[in-house]
């Protein structure tokens, strides 16, 4: 079996911990709004995917260019496509359709942030990391209070007036 040389591990590069590591941090963190809600798929489970995405992405780019030679047909975006079908599966298991009522669909939907998030961060865009983050907590902090604070209210509200 023919295998790519081994990188020795004094060679630990401080751009590849800070990528992986910023990676773990931000899947914690988006992971931190799931578990203070109590819904599934909390810190450990967003700070997996995120990391395990990151570390995907930069394995697939330093096979990339320590196998690329001239004439080889190398696609490290594929990474996207192995990582899109398996947070495609993980998130469908989690979603649940009961008495015409959709649950978890906003916990599949954060894994998947999650991983793509993670991909980013293993790829070094720290611009797509940074904004991806920033609105990944509006929308799923910010305005999940607001969602619970109004929008929820007045559903309760109209319910009980009709009554």
């Amino acid at each position: 079996m023919v295998l790519n040389p081994a990188v020795p591990l004094h060679w630990i590069d401080t751009d590849v911990v800070f990528r992986l590591g910023l990676a773990a941090v931000l899947g914690l963190l988006l992971g931190l709004d799931r578990e203070l809600k109590g819904h599934s798929a909390g810190l450990r489970t967003h700070g997996i995917v995120c990391f395990t995405a990151a570390v995907m992405t930069v394995s697939a780019i330093a096979l990339y260019h320590q196998l690329a030679t001239e004439g080889t047909r190398m696609d490290p975006l594929r990474i996207f496509e192995g990582t899109g079908t398996f947070v495609g599966i993980i998130a469908a298991g989690l979603i649940v359709v009961s008495k015409g009522e959709v649950r978890n669909l906003t916990t599949a939907v954060h894994i998947w942030l999650a991983a793509i998030i993670g991909i980013a961060c293993g790829a070094g865009q720290w611009p797509l990391v940074l904004v991806a983050a920033l609105v990944a907590v509006v929308m799923l902090t910010v305005l999940g209070v607001a969602e619970e604070r109004w929008l929820k209210h007045r559903e309760r509200g109209s319910g009980t007036d009709a009554e």
